[in-house]
């Protein structure tokens, strides 16, 4: 602790570090501690007790946040025709076929989330050693795959996060900002555990979710007792 600097510091006095706190306690601490100069993402992160080598141990699903994530997403929608007409008046930022399969392959990604119709799968699956690594590629399992991409484009710009065990099992993503109260907080933590445990795959055994911390985009993890989480 000694070569953090002051703000840093400041951000750890009065925590301590292994103790589990209930979730609007451990929120009110997270948002104590923002004090960067932006609006800090709080994320959080989850230990599973899942070996994601194993195809049948594999998490991955798709929460829609009841209070909004914070951002602004730019959605991209791979359609033609009539489903590429009622991707634009949904409000999706990029509308494209062929044309937008080159942008991309050129290098020009302009956007956080992806969206294509069934038909246009096999023309965006030549993308997916671009896509696959930034988690962009278009999945029937998180609904992006789809022939309603009104509802997905909505969902999308709504608060929709897209989750997915890595490695080490440990899943995380960012479900608001420092600025919303802690009851907006608290609420979309406990809808993204409660995805989370939905999503529950049949090879997990023992304790499925071990454990779980938030924290602000600057600030130090609490660590949060899963058993105030009661919707999960």
């Amino acid at each position: 602790m000694a070569n953090k600097g002051k703000r840093i510091r400041a951000t750890y006095e009065g925590l301590e570090h292994m103790k589990l706190y209930g979730l609007d306690e451990a929120v009110k601490l997270v948002k104590e501690r923002a004090t960067a100069k932006f609006d800090e993402t709080v994320e959080v992160a989850i230990n599973l007790g899942v070996d994601p080598r194993h195809a049948d141990q594999m998490v991955r699903g798709v929460c829609q946040l009841p209070n909004g994530s914070g951002r602004t997403l730019r959605v991209a929608v791979f359609a033609r025709g009539p489903k590429a007409e009622e991707a634009k008046k949904a409000g999706a930022d990029v509308v494209g076929a062929e044309d937008l399969v080159e942008i991309v392959q050129g290098g020009t990604i302009d956007f956080d989330r992806c969206i294509a119709t069934p038909d246009m799968m096999p023309l965006v699956g030549r993308l997916g050693k671009v896509l696959g690594p930034r988690g962009l590629m278009p999945n029937p399992k998180v609904g992006t795959v789809t022939m309603d991409v009104t509802a997905a484009v909505a969902a999308s710009k709504g608060g929709a996060v897209e989750f997915r065990v890595e490695k080490a099992g440990i899943i995380h993503a960012g479900i608001g900002k420092a600025s919303f109260d802690v009851e907006k907080l608290a609420e979309n933590i406990r809808a993204f555990a409660d995805a989370v445990v939905k999503a529950k795959p049949a090879g997990a055994k023992g304790t499925y979710l071990q454990r779980l911390a938030i924290s602000s985009t600057m600030g130090p993890g609490v660590r949060v007792d899963t058993s105030t989480l009661a919707s999960a």
